[in-house]
C-alpha cells in the first residue's frame, strides 16, 4: 500500500512575500506566455521563475534556463524568501470555487503530504497517456532543482467519513494562509505538525490505507519515479532517500467535490471533401439531430451545460451547421481500443472510435498532434471552425467525463486517451514546495 507521511516543508515567507497571491502560480502546463510574463510583473519571486523557466537572451545551451532556475532557489533560501519547516507537517487545503460560467458554489478539500514513489500497480494507479517532450522537461528541471515546486494531485477513498470529519475540524480554525486567485478561486491552507494521534498522523494513516488514483501529475509523477531510480544507483537497501518520494495533493470525494470539465476536439485538415465524407458518414456512428444553432450547441456543451457525461452524447459544428450526436455503441464497438469496460464506454474513446472509423484519424494520427486541437471553451471550438483557423473544419464537442470513471479505468489498468480529463481546479503551484534534501 502507499507510504503517505509528513515533511519538513519549503515556503514563503510571509515576511518577504508579504503578498502570496502575487508569487504563486497556476501549473506549469496551463500557462500561456502572456500569462507568465504578466506574473512575473507582479512579482519578480514568482514561482514561474522556478517552475517554469524560460530560455533569455545570451544563453548558450538550452538547458541554461534549468540552471538558472536553481540559481534563484538558492538565492532565494539564502535571503530568506523561501524558509523551510522546522518540523515535518502536513497542509491541509480547501479551494472553494464556481465552475466557470456557474453560479453554484464548490468546495475541495485535500491535504498536502510526501508519497513514497513506486511502479504503478496495486498501490498507485494512473489514468492518462503521458509524452515523452513533458517528461524530458520536468526531468531536467527536477535534477537541476532538487525540489517538488508542484504537486502530483491523487484521489484516495475513505469510506467511514473520517478524513472528512477531520478536515471539517481542521477548516473550522483560522487558517495559516488565505488568499483568491486570478479564476476567483479561495485558496484557504492550514498546518498540522507530525505526532502520535495528530491530525497529520491520522489523514497519513487513512490515506496509505487505501490505493492512490492520480487525477493530475502524470508527467510530474513519472518523472519523479525516473529520478529517484537513478539516485538509488549503486546505493545499499535500507537506505532512506527523500528522492524516494514525490510532493502530492491528496484529495477525497467524500471530503469534497472533485470536478472535471470537458477538452472539446478541433479536427484540422480535413478539407472539403474530407469533411463531405464525415458528414455522410455520421449515420453509421450515431443518431444524428441536425440543423442545431451554435446558440443551442453552447446551451448543451458550453459552461451552462448540465449534463453529468458519459452517455455517448457530443456537439458537432462545422461550417454547414450544427448536430447532436448520440453514439451508436454496436457500430463503433470494433474501433474502440482493447482494455476493460470503463474505457471503452468513455465518451473520449467512442469519438476516437468515430474519427477513426469515418476519417480514418486513428490514435496514432491524434498522437502525432496535427490532425486534433484542443479547448476547454466550447465558444473558442466553434470560433476556430467558423474562421478556419489553422485548417479547423469541425469541431466536437464533449460532455464532463465523471471522476468515477478515472477511478475505474486505471483499476482495470488502462489509460484514457489524451486530453481526456481537466481537473478543476488546479492545484496553485507554490503553496507548497518538497525539497529533496533530507
Amino acid at each position: 500500500m502507499p507510504v503517505v507521511r509528513p515533511f519538513r516543508a519549503l515556503r514563503y515567507s510571509s515576511e518577504v512575500a508579504t503578498d502570496l497571491a502575487a508569487v504563486v502560480a497556476p501549473p506549469y502546463d496551463v500557462i500561456r506566455p502572456d500569462e507568465h510574463h504578466r506574473l512575473l510583473a507582479r512579482d519578480p519571486r514568482n514561482v514561474v521563475r522556478l517552475d517554469l523557466p524560460t530560455a533569455e537572451p545570451g544563453d548558450l545551451d538550452p538547458d541554461d534556463r534549468y540552471r538558472r532556475a536553481a540559481r534563484h532557489l538558492g538565492a532565494w533560501r539564502g535571503d530568506g524568501t523561501l524558509r523551510r519547516d522546522p518540523r515535518p507537517t502536513i497542509s491541509i487545503l480547501e479551494d472553494a470555487y464556481h465552475l466557470p460560467g456557474r453560479d453554484e458554489p464548490h468546495v475541495r478539500r485535500g491535504f498536502f503530504a510526501r508519497v513514497r514513489l513506486e511502479p504503478f500497480g496495486a498501490g498507485i494507479r494512473a489514468h492518462e497517456r503521458t509524452m515523452t517532450g513533458p517528461k524530458e522537461d520536468r526531468y531536467k528541471l527536477l535534477r537541476a532543482t532538487g525540489v517538488n515546486t508542484s504537486p502530483v494531485v491523487a484521489m484516495y477513498e475513505d469510506r467511514s467519513g473520517r478524513a472528512a470529519a477531520l478536515l471539517d475540524e481542521v477548516v473550522a480554525t483560522q487558517p495559516a494562509v488565505e488568499l483568491t486567485d486570478e479564476a476567483g478561486v479561495r485558496h484557504r491552507l492550514w498546518t498540522a505538525v507530525e505526532g502520535d494521534g495528530t491530525v497529520a498522523e491520522e489523514l497519513c494513516g487513512i490515506a496509505s490505507a487505501s490505493t492512490l488514483t492520480i487525477a493530475d501529475g502524470h508527467h510530474r509523477y513519472e518523472t519523479a519515479l525516473r529520478y529517484a531510480r537513478e539516485r538509488r544507483a549503486g546505493m545499499a537497501d535500507g537506505v532512506d532517500l527523500d528522492t524516494d518520494d514525490v510532493l502530492m495533493l491528496l484529495v477525497e470525494p467524500v471530503a469534497g467535490t472533485i470536478d472535471v470539465l470537458p477538452t472539446h476536439r478541433v479536427v484540422l485538415g480535413l478539407g472539403e471533401a474530407g469533411l463531405t465524407e464525415l458528414e455522410a458518414g455520421l449515420s453509421r456512428c450515431f443518431d444524428v439531430q441536425a440543423g442545431v444553432s451554435a446558440e443551442g450547441l453552447l446551451g448543451s456543451f458550453g459552461p451552462l451545460g448540465k449534463a453529468a457525461g458519459g452517455a455517448g452524447r457530443f456537439g458537432l459544428w462545422t461550417r454547414h451547421g450544427g448536430s447532436i450526436l448520440d453514439a451508436r455503441r454496436e457500430a463503433l464497438a470494433p474501433h474502440l481500443p482493447a482494455g476493460g469496460a470503463a474505457l471503452r464506454r468513455l465518451d473520449v474513446s467512442l469519438l476516437g472510435a468515430a474519427l477513426d472509423a469515418l476519417v480514418g484519424i486513428d490514435a496514432a494520427a491524434i498522437a502525432e498532434g496535427d490532425r486534433i486541437r484542443y479547448t476547454m471553451d466550447a465558444a473558442e471550438a466553434i470560433a476556430l471552425v467558423d474562421g478556419g483557423t489553422d485548417g479547423a473544419d469541425a469541431a466536437f464537442l464533449l460532455e464532463p467525463t465523471p471522476a468515477a470513471e478515472i477511478v475505474a479505468v486505471a483499476a482495470d489498468g488502462d489509460v484514457m486517451p489524451q486530453k481526456s480529463t481537466y481537473i478543476y481546479p488546479k492545484a496553485l503551484t507554490g503553496l507548497v514546495i518538497n525539497p529533496l534534501e533530507g
